[in-house]
C-alpha cells in the first residue's frame, strides 16, 4: 500500500510528494506517509518497511505535545500511516533550526564558509560542537529538486515573506525546538537540529507537516555525547543522516550524472530497524508493527467522511 495511489470519494485533488501522498477534500487534507525514503532531495528506489508508520506516529506524538505553542493542522490519525487535518496556504520557506555544527551546516563550514544563511559563525569550531545558541538557517521550499539556503534578510528583501511574518515564525520555531529538546532530554537524547513548515489559515499561523521525526530531525545520545566529542569520534545518532553518509561513501549526493547505488536487503532492514528504534527511544513506547488490513482504505474514509 505504501506506493499505491488511491481514489477516494469526494476527493478534489492529489499530490505525490517525496514521502507523503496528499489527498485533498475541499478544506481538508489526508496525508498518507509512504515507506519511501529520500536523501539529497532524491527518492531512493527501495521502500523501507514500517517507515511510514513510524514517521506518522512520531509526528502525531509531537504535534499533540506542542499544540499549546502553535495551532497545527492535525485533526486525527485514521490509520497507522495516515493523518487527517485542515488545509492551509503553505508558507514557501522551511525553517531549519540547528543547535549543533553537524550535517549540512558542518559541510558548509568545513568548506570554508563562515556566514551561512546570514548567520555568522566563529572560526575554530569542530564537527558536532554545540552552538552558542540555536540558529535558524531557512531554505526555500522546492516542489522538485533541491531546496536552497536563504537568509532571513533575503526572505524579506525578495518579498517572499513580510518582516513581521518571518519574525513570528522564527520565534515559534525556536519555541518548538526548545520543547523538542526538553522532551528529548527526558529520554536521554539530544535534539540536534530539525525543520518546521508553516501555513496560514484564517489569518492564523498553523504548523504543518511532520515535526521532530527522523526524516526532519537529528538526534544524539545525551549520555554518550561529551565523551565521544572529547575524543573526536562520530556521535551515535538516531536520524537518517547515516543513510546520507552511506550514499556519500558510495559516491552519491544527488548531483547531476551520479547514479543511485544499490540498497541491499540488509541495508534496507538496517534502516527500518533504525527508524523503529528512534520511535521507541523518543516516545518511550514499544513500537507495534501494523500490517494494513484489506479494508484499510474504507476504514480511513469512514473515519474522515463526517468532516468532508
Amino acid at each position: 500500500m505504501s506506493n499505491t495511489i488511491i481514489e477516494f470519494p469526494n476527493q478534489t485533488s492529489f499530490y505525490k510528494g517525496k514521502v507523503r501522498d496528499v489527498y485533498s477534500f475541499g478544506d481538508h487534507l489526508l496525508m498518507i506517509t509512504s515507506d519511501r525514503i529520500s536523501a539529497f532531495d532524491v527518492v531512493l528506489p527501495r521502500l523501507i518497511p514500517f517507515k511510514g508508520q513510524v514517521l506518522n506516529q512520531i509526528a502525531s506524538y509531537f504535534l499533540n505535545a506542542t499544540a499549546d505553542i502553535v495551532p497545527n493542522w492535525l485533526i486525527s490519525t485514521p490509520a497507522p500511516n495516515a493523518a487527517f487535518g485542515i488545509k492551509c496556504k503553505a508558507i514557501p520557506i522551511e525553517m531549519v533550526v540547528r543547535g549543533y555544527l553537524v550535517g549540512h551546516l558542518w559541510r558548509e563550514y568545513k568548506s570554508g564558509k563562515r556566514i551561512i544563511c546570514g548567520v555568522k559563525l566563529p572560526d575554530g569550531l569542530v564537527e558536532n560542537q554545540i552552538l552558542q545558541s540555536p540558529i535558524i538557517t531557512p531554505t526555500t521550499k522546492a516542489n522538485h529538486g533541491h531546496d536552497v539556503d536563504i537568509s532571513i534578510d533575503e526572505i524579506v528583501k525578495q518579498g517572499i515573506l513580510s518582516e513581521k511574518l518571518i519574525t513570528e515564525i522564527s520565534q515559534i520555531s525556536l519555541a518548538l525546538f526548545q520543547r523538542g529538546q526538553e522532551m528529548a532530554d527526558s529520554k536521554n537524547l539530544i535534539l540536534v537540529d530539525t525543520k518546521y513548515e508553516f501555513g496560514i489559515r484564517d489569518n492564523q499561523i498553523i504548523l504543518m507537516d511532520e515535526i521532530h521525526t527522523p526524516d526532519s530531525s537529528r538526534y544524539f545520545y545525551k549520555n554518550l555525547y561529551k565523551d565521544l566529542f572529547k575524543k573526536g569520534l562520530p556521535q551515535k545518532q538516531l536520524s537518517k543522516e547515516f543513510v546520507r553518509e552511506w550514499l556519500i561513501v558510495n559516491n552519491f549526493q544527488g548531483k547531476e550524472g551520479q547514479k543511485i547505488p544499490l540498497l541491499t536487503d540488509e541495508f534496507v532492514h538496517q534502516i527500518s530497524e533504525r527508524y523503529i528504534l528512534l520511535y521507541e527511544e523518543i516516545t518511550g513506547s514499544k513500537f507495534e508493527k501494523s500490517d494494513l488490513e484489506e479494508d484499510y482504505i474504507s476504514n480511513i474514509y469512514n473515519q474522515i467522511s463526517h468532516h468532508i
